[in-house]
Formats: C-alpha cells, sequence, structure tokens
C-alpha cells in the first residue's frame, strides 16, 4: 500500500478539463478532414495547422508528465511502479501515432488528394484510440494517485512547464479550447490563478480571436 505523503490532497482537476479538449478535437479533427473537397489546399492549409497545433499541445502536455511527475511518482509510490510504467508504455504508443501524422499531415496540406485525407484521418483516429485508453487510466489512477503525493507547487509546475512552449499567438486559442470545455465553476477556478489584466484578455479580446478562429476551423468562414 501507499504512503499518503500530503496531509490535503492537492487540486489535480485541471488536468481533467485539459484531457476534455483533447477528447473534442481527436473527435472532430478526422471527421472534418473527410470532409474536405478533392484539391482544396486552402481548406486542407487551416486543418492542418489546426491539427499540428493540437498535436504539439498534446505532445508539451505529455512531456510535461513525462519530465515532471512520471519520476516523482516512481519516487514516492514504488509499490504503483507498474501503473506508472503502464502510463509510460502508452506515451510511447501515443508519440508513436504522432509521429507517423507528421509526413501525412504535410503530404495532404500540399494537394488534399482523397487517399492522403484519408490517411490522415485514420491516423487521428488510431492516435484517439491509443489516447483514450490513456486518458481514461490516468483519470481513473493516476490522478488519485497524484493527490495525494503530489503537492500542489509541484503540481502547477506541470501547467507551467506547458505554457513555457506556448507562443503568445497562441495563447487565446488555447485558453479558448479550455474555456469551451470548462464548466461555468471550473471557469472561475481558471481564471482565479491568473492575473486580472490577463483575466481581462482571457474574457475579452482573446475570447473574440478565438471564436473568430474556431468558426474557421470548423466552418470554413
Amino acid at each position: 500500500m501507499t504512503q499518503t505523503s500530503n496531509p490535503t490532497l492537492t487540486d489535480v482537476h485541471d488536468m481533467v478539463v485539459v484531457h476534455r479538449v483533447f477528447r473534442r478535437e481527436l473527435r472532430l479533427i478526422p471527421q472534418l478532414v473527410r470532409e474536405v473537397a478533392p484539391g482544396d489546399t486552402a481548406r486542407a492549409r487551416v486543418l492542418a495547422g489546426h491539427a499540428r497545433l493540437v498535436l504539439r499541445g498534446l505532445e508539451g502536455h505529455h512531456t510535461s508528465e513525462d519530465e515532471l511527475l512520471w519520476p516523482k511518482l516512481l519516487e514516492r509510490c514504488t509499490p504503483d511502479a507498474e501503473l506508472v510504467h503502464r502510463m509510460e508504455a502508452q506515451h510511447e504508443r501515443v508519440h508513436d501515432a504522432l509521429e507517423d501524422l507528421g509526413p501525412a499531415l504535410d503530404r495532404w496540406e500540399a494537394g488534399a488528394r482523397p487517399a492522403v485525407s484519408e490517411e490522415v484521418a485514420a491516423g487521428f483516429d488510431a492516435l484517439r484510440t491509443a489516447l483514450l485508453e490513456h486518458l481514461d487510466d490516468e483519470e481513473r489512477e493516476i490522478l488519485p494517485l497524484a493527490a495525494r503525493h503530489i503537492d500542489q507547487a509541484e503540481w502547477n509546475e506541470l501547467g507551467e512547464h506547458g505554457a513555457k512552449k506556448t507562443t503568445f499567438s497562441e495563447m487565446p486559442i488555447l485558453f479558448g479550447a479550455v474555456a469551451e470545455e470548462a464548466t461555468p465553476e471550473e471557469m472561475v477556478h481558471i481564471l482565479s490563478t491568473v492575473p486580472a489584466p490577463v483575466r481581462f484578455l482571457l474574457r475579452t479580446v482573446f475570447a473574440k480571436q478565438y471564436a473568430r478562429y474556431i468558426s474557421r476551423v470548423r466552418t470554413g468562414r
């Protein structure tokens, strides 16, 4: 049995909200790709750019866990080492699927050929299958473990690690993607973690930028 190291449980719920974004996007992207007309490279360019952004976000999310979460859990939760190693193996499978998609997206963007459209869509389907298994396991088994053995400052480092790799132009998109999935109560908590001037931007300028961006991605308008 693992030993509880935190006198109070760490709030790890923010990861559940982030996971909702990946679940949504990996469901929608293959649908949108399959709807692109043959040769419509303008539409393919928009979707390929969005797909790459989602893939970078997923890769960064997993890198944060690889570098900051798994080592701590392996050190502090020795009886659960097999579970952590299973998470690492799932990351490897997700990474392999990510690697396969890069060249396919490049070829699809260049010509929007139907065969490549299906290759890209099928690649995202495969990625989604691998990822959903991981997210389900992580939410069911890892998050309760992290709440007991990772303190709040350490947990917050995961989000900060990813934020450092986010460009300013990507901030409205990534925040908007999370806001789309968050409940009102979750949004209150998310906004409470940022300074007041940033909250103003998130609710106004960034929200409008995301609305325009996601409309272009999902409807082409």
